[in-house]
């Protein structure tokens, strides 16, 4: 029987990043993924046209209906779009004793349009952070959370000790924003640093990387793979994911999620 996993994110119309992404990830992977949608979204690999954000009533209602039937293994979420939407998924983490959270820090698309609300920035820090087991913030996303640049594999190794200030078991900070040979990402579980490297892949199919990853280190979660040993599968599958990305559209194109069907 496939494990499950929960996905809470925004809809990407494109089909790279957001839901699409997740549930593409984890099927792939071997595990059924079901899904509570944030947000729609009228995107495509040039950019983000429009968002239109769910009531918080009927995401609520979309994880209720998942958490009392399925036996949630694993769940992640992505875009969350506003405070209430937040505060409302981390009431249903508590209601629905869902365990095993990633909480993908999404606050701006790779277009550059915001997806979080500025000023829900402090209540995903106040409710959301706290109750993951794993946050897996890029580096503008740790800059924002702790109002800092990260420039150096030092400071992101620093920037780990204060985000887990905040309260999740586990950190993972990417560095696919640094200027560096190798794709390095700094794992923190309050006592040991770990840097997982790989090999930078030259690509403009990029997007959803951040969706994909997280959604796999949620799949691995769910088949029962250690924190970090999921982790670092989900960086080997992104890899490939990427090495084999097929260019589609006229932007920054989605990554090849079925890989290793091909």
């Amino acid at each position: 029987m496939k494990p499950v996993a929960l996905t809470v994110a925004g809809s990407d119309s494109g089909g790279g990043a957001g839901i699409q992404a997740d549930l593409k990830t984890m099927e792939s992977l071997g595990v059924f993924g079901t899904s509570a949608i944030t947000a729609i979204t009228a995107q495509n690999t040039r950019g983000v046209d429009r968002v239109d954000v769910l009531s918080q009533e009927m995401v609520y209602a979309q994880i209720k209906s998942v958490a009392t039937d399925f036996s949630v293994r694993a769940a992640k979420t992505g875009m969350l779009g506003n405070a209430a939407i937040i505060e409302t998924v981390a009431r249903a983490i508590d209601d629905f004793s869902l365990v095993h959270l990633v909480v993908d820090t999404v606050m701006v698309s790779k277009s550059g349009h915001r997806l979080l609300e500025s000023d829900a920035e402090l209540m995903l820090k106040k409710v959301l952070l706290a109750r993951a087991y794993l946050i897996t913030p890029n580096l503008p996303e740790a800059e924002a959370l702790l109002g800092i640049k990260i420039t150096s594999l030092k400071e992101m190794k620093e920037a780990a000790h204060s985000l887990f200030a905040f309260g999740p078991k586990h950190v993972l900070i990417k560095g696919g924003h640094l200027a560096t040979p190798n794709a390095s990402d700094v794992f923190f579980d309050g006592k040991k640093i770990t840097v997982l490297d790989a090999v930078r892949i030259d690509t403009t199919s990029t997007h959803g990387t951040g969706c994909t990853l997280s959604a796999a280190i949620a799949a691995y979660l769910a088949k029962g793979y250690p924190v970090l040993d999921a982790c670092r599968k989900a960086k080997e599958y992104l890899t490939q994911a990427l090495l084999n990305a097929q260019p589609l559209g006229h932007g920054h194109g989605p990554v090849n999620h079925f890989w290793k069907q091909v």
